[in-house]
């Protein structure tokens, strides 16, 4: 761990995968900081996780890779490509993400295994629990008050939300009135099922040669293995092109994330390919639906004074690149090397934030747009619409344009625009 060598102290809202990345970043970087996370103990909802080779290269770079192996297995650390197939049928493949050398490696992981990989180099001191931040003041210009839910405040210099898509700290930002919170109108399914159950029920995709995306109208899935192949993740897609993104919301108080019959997810399925059928005969008899909602239209930055946003907070996406966690994780990786840099001090930081959030901005949205893209070509709604045979000319390229993003180019850049309008010294490089 750096020792602390900054004149500020940061404050991070929210403990899931982005904040504690966030968080470990900071620290070997030398910068203060304390988390402040709702819940009574870290914890991730959800199933298995995707970790790009871009977010990898974030994770080796700040020294966790290696113990995110560990809570795993080293060999779930390898290239991440992945065939589309027909999901009707026969399941014939039709185009193969390519994924073959070292620079194309990603992880499958469940997100609670990822999460404690991180609490085990998180300094414990600097965690707070039960603290939902519910709004955010500036008691003079250089300082941030964050106000709970228990009554109680913590004063600091700089606050980041990692709150998630449900971002209180979003709010801040946007001036008081946060309407940027949409329904994607895509539910998602999802369960792990034992890969041998798969295997003595007649599955016959090889998913440990390559994991699949079974393609079909207005419906995929998703599925791969993790935990060294023994169980498999699965993420069943349905969704509605009719109307555009916000133009439908859930009823009042109804649950985000709920547990439904099997029967109901067979149901979405009915008359779809002899795999599908047998991997959702598999499924728990109660897989989780999930509603999924994002951040739209997006935002017009992500900082405001001295707080700023990252992760679904910022830029919540639909998961179709399996890039959303990547993104939070780019996010932390800029934002704790600008912050560590020797020339960012309490009186240029806000230029600080605000060029992370240049710079970000146009590379999250662009993600953004590709895996709503994505989504849209795994439907048939793409370009060459269920016109499977051609609908690699449709994914070509996208996933290379996440995964192989130069971002130590960002951080030179951002470094560029702090110099040429003056935050940083001219003619200094460190």
């Amino acid at each position: 761990m750096a020792q602390q060598s900054k004149n500020f102290q940061v404050a991070i809202v929210g403990g899931g995968v982005c904040g504690l990345v966030c968080a470990v970043a900071l620290q070997r970087v030398g910068v203060s900081v304390q988390i402040f996370e709702a819940a009574a103990a870290f914890g991730e909802i959800g199933a298995g996780l995707g970790i790009g080779p871009n977010a990898v290269r974030v994770l080796r770079a700040i020294g966790v890779l290696d113990e995110v192996l560990r809570k795993c297995n080293p060999g779930d650390l390898r290239p991440r490509g992945f065939t589309c197939r027909t999901g009707v049928g026969e399941h014939r493949a039709v185009y193969k993400i390519p994924a073959e050398g070292p620079e194309d490696q990603g992880i499958g992981i469940h997100r609670a295994v990822f999460l404690d990989a991180l609490v085990g180099v998180v300094d414990p001191a600097i965690c707070h629990f039960n603290k939902r931040c519910i709004a955010i003041t500036e008691p003079s210009p250089k300082r941030v008050l964050l106000h709970f839910s228990d009554g109680t405040t913590h004063e600091t210099d700089i606050a980041i939300g990692a709150d998630g898509i449900k971002s209180s700290v979003r709010k801040y930002i946007l001036g008081g009135v946060d309407d940027r919170l949409a329904f994607s109108n895509t539910i998602a399914y999802r369960g792990l099922v034992p890969h041998a159950t798969l295997k003595a029920a007649g599955f016959k995709t090889d998913l440990r040669e390559s994991p699949a995306c079974f393609m079909g109208p207005s419906k995929h899935l998703i599925v791969f293995p993790i935990k060294n192949d023994e169980i498999v993740n699965v993420v069943a897609f349905a969704a509605r092109y009719d109307i555009p993104i916000g133009a439908e919301r859930l009823p009042d108080g109804a649950p985000w994330v709920e547990e439904v019959t099997r029967e109901e997810l067979k149901r979405e399925y009915d008359g779809w390919g002899p795999d599908v059928t047998i991997l959702l005969d598999c499924m728990p008899e109660k897989p989780s639906k999930w509603s999924i909602h994002v951040v739209h239209p997006p935002l017009e930055t992500y900082v405001h004074n001295r707080v700023a946003l990252l992760g679904d907070a910022a830029h919540g996406m639909l998961p179709h690149l399996g890039a959303g966690a990547g993104q939070g994780i780019e996010d932390a990786y800029l934002l704790s090397r600008l912050l560590g840099h020797p020339h960012t001090n309490t009186d240029n930081v806000k230029s600080v934030l605000q060029v992370y959030s240049e710079i970000r901005r146009p590379r999250a949205q662009m993600v953004w747009d590709r895996s709503r893209l994505a989504g849209s070509i795994y439907d048939g709604h793409g370009p060459h619409g269920t016109d499977w045979d051609n609908v690699s000319q449709d994914l070509e390229g996208l996933f290379a344009s996440v995964w192989h993003h130069d971002l130590d180019a960002d951080f030179e850049a951002a470094l560029g625009s702090l110099r040429g309008r003056g935050a940083f010294p001219a003619g200094v490089v460190l």
